[in-house]
């Protein structure tokens, strides 16, 4: 298994990401591709030991900034690393491609260079949540901000998919976002999603509000990547708020003792379970080839954990199994 990674795509590149490419070599035996500038990247390789037959570097003389519009960088720099990287799954020397950069370029140079699957119109990108009986993946959250109605039901078989394949899900419950449950609510944009999903060949449960979506009785919600990504930045703002003010306020006031060592253990695990850098990257579904997002302030435990993902979705086949659609 090839992943190929942009060392030099995020604010802490290339030193976090060749970083968390190594750490990812001490759990999985895969091979890494890291694209960028060689001397930079051979720099920071010098700090650790790895496994050098499984890794290595290809030159690219040009990355694009956080700050550039997609097209023109693209239509540019020929030799960026994110184009590179595409150029790698479309040749198929590459099982699958990670970023932290530029995210309108990738999204963009993906459509270009590899193309849509047949049958799906919009590719979307898919996070997954935390819910009370275990996780709930919502897309899109970012890859569309404008849809219609019939982009969500290409999204809730991408999502169906995901959830089977990925997470092990059966029959996954699909749920569409809206301001209420009734099937007339909602403007006349979600109104017309409903009156599609529910007659597609899909488990639709109906509406579902937003305080519904950690709930664990969908599987799958399905919304524009306008909501979906406001749905997403809260949410983590708010667990992160929230883990805060629970630590300054109960768990830091708690006296040692082997029970209360116990509750700190607990309460750590579920920091773990809201910390958006244990998921890696956002995957990109619905293109020609397996692209990971990851947030442009990524360190290496995102990093390393975005090869992990993305090496979980190579070995589940989801790429064949959303071809299928």
């Amino acid at each position: 298994m090839k992943i190929a990674i942009d060392a030099m795509g995020g604010d802490y590149a290339p030193e976090e990401v060749v970083k968390g490419a190594v750490l990812a070599l001490e759990e999985r035996s895969l091979e890494i591709i890291l694209l960028g500038n060689v001397e930079k990247i051979k720099e920071e390789l010098e700090k650790y030991k790895f496994k050098k037959d499984n890794l290595s570097i290809i030159n690219c003389k040009e990355s694009i900034d956080t700050g550039e519009f997609p097209l023109d960088a693209l239509r540019t720099k020929k030799d960026s690393s994110i184009l590179v990287g595409m150029n790698l799954l479309k040749n198929n020397r590459a099982n699958a491609f990670i970023s932290a950069g530029n995210s309108g370029a990738v999204m963009v140079s993906a459509l270009l260079e590899l193309g849509r699957i047949s049958k799906i119109r919009r590719p979307a990108i898919a996070a997954v949540l935390p819910s009370i009986k275990g996780k709930v993946i919502i897309l899109d959250v970012g890859a569309n901000v404008d849809c219609k109605p019939e982009h969500l039901l290409q999204f809730a078989l991408i999502g169906s998919k995901y959830a089977k394949y990925i997470l092990n899900i059966k029959d996954p419950k699909i749920g569409l976002l809206n301001i209420g449950e009734e099937e007339n609510k909602g403007n006349k944009f979600t109104q017309n999603a409903y009156k599609i999903l529910k007659n597609a060949n899909v488990n639709f449960m109906g509406n579902i509000e937003g305080k519904d979506i950690f709930k664990g009785i969908i599987d799958v919600v399905v919304c524009d990547g306008f909501t979906g990504n406001i749905i997403l930045k809260s949410s983590e703002g708010l667990a992160k708020m929230l883990l805060i003010e629970i630590n300054k306020k109960i768990i830091s006031q708690l006296p040692q003792s082997q029970e209360m060592g116990q509750l700190r253990q607990n309460f750590m695990e579920l920091v773990k379970r809201t910390d958006y850098t244990e998921y890696g990257g956002l995957p990109l579904l619905g293109i020609n080839g397996l692209c990971f997002i990851c947030h442009g302030r990524s360190k290496s435990k995102t990093i390393k954990n975005a090869i992990i993902n993305a090496s979980d979705f190579v070995d589940a086949k989801i790429l064949e199994h959303l071809q299928e659609i």
